[in-house]
């Protein structure tokens, strides 16, 4: 029955890559090999005493949608020549296109009886189907990217993983808040109309610590600012985060950034005159006249990681988190032609004081929920009730962010963001 199974899983395999999206797509230059099974191009010529690991990565979307996805290729692309060159070759089995559904449990299926060491799951929804999965192969690593549940369930072989994007976001909003002022010093704009619309995917900590430290650096450059947050419901709805876009546009907002998963809001920003700041691309090219910066996860040294410890026999963390120390965090190129002078300066400085702790992103005397000092993470959540925490947040003056686990739980309703609807 095994065997027939493994024989069915492989006719439906072949199917699947006739009909992917990957052959019929327009391919990404960086992408060597655009379909399903993907290799580096000398992983023929194993170097001697070199090892090779078969990786499968489910997506969400696929490489051509130049944000989500396309940044999680980017890492694999760069991991793959960095492993190469200590000797280990990475045999990549990509899923493109995957739903958070029942799919997602096939194609962990399937990648698991592919012969796969480890396999990736790259949205926030695949965890739960992945978990179903794993418990049958404990031989294979499998990670959940951005999740929460797996490195504290009673499974060995399950992983979860982030990075402390908070950062980047700050400094986005560094770049946002100093455009602000100038143009509120120019006149171009009065104080009070300092407003930045978020597109939103769903009101949970991951994107309310996205958008709230983002607020909080562009005041620290720009007091009068203020914030609208538009919630799509949605990870990746090229159609909805556009219309947000133009809605928040529509309501005054003169600032525009995001978190979701395309380049509509940077597009839409610009026909509507306004200026944006994106999020795991550079959106300058779809937005020249409005993307001022963008910020992103950088994949490739956790998969270096996680891919050489497999590669050596060799146990990895459970739940992995690094911001710019381990330059797991990077920021895009600034759009100097568009940016307020002094920026480039400015974001130096205040990248230095993040990779040195000198600068706590959620420093406690910098925002007011309800006109109060946040005193404890036992605060209330954003249904209003209280809810503690399972661990205190607040200590050395500053709610310490994805310290206890890697995935975000700053989930609090700060003073100056206004949420116009909820999206769970």
């Amino acid at each position: 029955m095994k065997k027939f199974l493994a024989l069915l899983l492989s006719m439906m395999m072949v199917l699947s890559l006739a009909a992917c999206g990957g052959d019929s797509g327009q391919p990404d230059p960086t992408v060597d090999k655009p379909a399903d099974t993907q290799q580096p191009a000398d992983s023929g010529n194993e170097p001697a005493g070199g090892k090779t690991v078969k990786v499968g990565l489910i997506c969400i979307g696929d490489e051509n949608d130049q944000g989500y996805t396309y940044n999680f290729i980017r890492g694999k692309e760069a991991a793959t020549e960095a492993l190469a060159a200590s000797g280990i070759n990475v045999e990549w089995v990509v899923k493109w296109n995957i739903g958070e559904n029942s799919g997602c449990e096939d194609a962990n299926i399937e990648l698991a009886e592919e012969g796969c060491d480890l396999i990736i799951n790259n949205s926030f929804g695949f965890e739960p189907f992945m978990l179903k999965v794993a418990p049958d192969y404990p031989e294979i690593e499998f990670i959940a990217c951005t999740n929460q549940a797996s490195w504290g369930d009673s499974l060995d072989n399950t992983h979860n993983a982030f990075a402390n994007i908070y950062e980047g976001r700050y400094l986005a909003g560094i770049v946002a808040g100093m455009k602000l002022q100038q143009m509120i010093d120019e006149g171009t704009i009065s104080a009070d109309q300092a407003v930045i619309g978020y597109v939103g995917a769903f009101s949970f900590a991951e994107v309310i610590s996205g958008f709230t430290s983002y607020f909080l650096g562009a005041r620290s450059v720009c007091p009068s600012v203020t914030m609208k947050v538009q919630f799509v419901g949605s990870w990746s709805d090229a159609t909805e985060e556009a219309n947000a876009a133009s809605a928040l546009a529509d309501m005054g907002c003169v600032m525009i950034s995001q978190h979701s998963d395309n380049t509509t809001p940077a597009t839409t920003a610009q026909s509507k005159g306004v200026f944006h700041t994106g999020y795991n691309n550079d959106m300058i090219s779809v937005a020249p006249e409005a993307s001022l910066i963008g910020t992103r996860i950088n994949w490739a040294p956790y998969f270096e990681y996680a891919i050489k410890s497999v590669a050596n026999g060799e146990s990895f963390d459970q739940d992995w988190c690094h911001g710019m120390d381990m330059d797991a965090v990077v920021m895009t190129d600034l759009n100097e032609t568009i940016a307020a002078p002094g920026t480039a300066e400015k974001l130096a400085e205040v990248e230095d004081k993040l990779r040195s702790g000198e600068l706590q992103v959620f420093d406690t005397s910098t925002f007011t929920i309800e006109g109060k000092a946040l005193e404890s993470a036992f605060a209330l959540d954003t249904d209003g009730d209280f809810t503690p925490d399972s661990e205190e947040a607040v200590f050395d003056g500053a709610f310490h962010e994805s310290h206890f686990q890697s995935a975000p739980y700053f989930a609090l309703k700060i003073d100056g963001i206004e949420w116009l609807n909820s999206a769970f």
